[in-house]
C-alpha cells in the first residue's frame, strides 16, 4: 500500500468517523438514559407494590425485575437502531445466539422456570418459615426469578437457586393457621399419675395462647420399669407456637419438678424459630 492509498484510507475513515460521531453520542446517551430509567422503574414499582398491602409481597421483586429487563431490552433495540443496524436481521442473529446461550445456560433457565412455577403454585410466600430437603431451612425474605433468599434461625443470609427448592419436598411451618404442641414429661415410678395429668391440663387451659378447641389433653405415652412419660398435647396459633411451647415446658417442669423431653429435632426448631 503506497502513501497515496494510505491517505485515501485515513481520509475515508475520518469522514466516516465525523459522520458517525453524532450517532455514537446519541447511542451512548440512549444507553445511559435507558440504564437509569430501568433502575428507576424497578425501584418505583417495588416501592408502589410494597406500599399496597393487598398485593402479595412475594410478587414484588419478580415484577420489579421484569420491568427492569423490559426497559433494558427496549434500550438495546433503540441503541442498535441509532447505530444503523438492521433490526430484523439483528433479531434473527439474536434468536440464533439466544438458542446457543440457552443450551449453554440450561441450569440458569431451569432456575427461571422453577421460579415461575414457585410463583404459580405458591408453596411458600415471603415471611414463611420453610424447610426443604438438602438441609435448606429458614424464613423466606425474597422469591426472585433466578433464586430465593432465606434467613436462617441464626440470622444468616442464605441464597438458594430456585431449582434447589422446586425439585425438593418443602415443609411450610407458617402456611396453616394453627400448630399442635406435643410435650413429654418423665415421671418416676410411684408418683401420682392422675395428679400430674390434671396439673398439666390445668397449666394448658390457663395459658391465654392455648386454643380451647381441641381441648388440651394429658395422657400416659410410654411406660418403663422405673419411669413413665406423660404426653401433653395442645394447639396454638402458628405465630404463637414457639412462645406457647416454651411457656408450657417451663411451667410443666416447675410443677412436676422434671425436665420435659421435647420430640423436636434441632433443624426443625431452628427453621421455625426463624420467625
Amino acid at each position: 500500500m503506497n502513501r497515496e492509498q494510505i491517505e485515501v484510507f485515513f481520509n475515508q475513515a475520518a469522514a466516516w468517523l465525523v459522520a458517525a460521531i453524532p450517532n455514537l453520542i446519541a447511542a451512548l446517551v440512549i444507553l445511559a438514559a435507558g440504564y437509569f430509567i430501568a433502575g428507576w422503574a424497578s425501584r418505583l414499582i417495588r416501592s408502589v407494590l410494597e406500599s399496597r398491602h393487598q398485593i402479595d409481597q412475594t410478587l414484588t421483586p419478580v415484577i420489579a425485575g421484569l420491568a427492569r429487563y423490559f426497559v433494558l431490552i427496549i434500550t438495546f433495540v433503540a441503541v442498535l437502531g441509532q447505530l444503523g443496524v438492521q433490526i430484523a436481521s439483528m433479531l434473527a442473529v439474536i434468536g440464533a445466539a439466544g438458542l446457543a446461550i440457552g443450551l449453554a445456560l440450561q441450569g440458569t433457565l431451569s432456575n427461571i422456570a422453577a421460579g415461575l412455577m414457585l410463583l404459580w403454585l405458591r408453596p411458600f410466600r415471603v415471611g414463611d418459615a420453610i424447610e426443604a430437603e438438602g438441609n435448606i431451612s429458614g424464613t423466606v425474605t425474597e422469591l426472585g426469578l433466578f433464586a430465593s433468599t432465606l434467613q436462617t434461625g441464626e440470622g444468616v443470609y442464605r441464597f438458594v437457586p430456585n431449582q434447589s427448592l422446586w425439585n425438593k419436598s418443602i415443609i411450610n411451618y407458617s402456611r396453616n393457621p394453627r400448630r399442635r404442641i406435643d410435650l413429654l414429661f418423665t415421671l418416676k415410678a410411684g408418683e401420682d399419675v392422675a395428679q400430674a395429668k390434671t396439673a398439666l391440663r390445668g397449666i394448658a387451659q390457663a395459658h391465654p395462647k392455648v386454643l380451647k378447641d381441641p381441648a388440651p389433653r394429658a395422657v400416659v405415652s410410654e411406660t418403663g420399669d422405673d419411669t413413665l412419660k406423660i404426653l401433653l398435647r395442645t394447639w396454638a396459633a402458628t405465630p404463637d407456637y414457639w412462645q406457647t411451647r416454651w411457656d408450657l415446658a417451663e411451667e410443666g417442669s416447675r410443677v412436676l419438678k422434671t425436665e420435659p423431653v421435647e420430640p423436636v429435632d434441632a433443624a426443625t426448631e431452628i427453621t421455625a424459630m426463624a420467625r
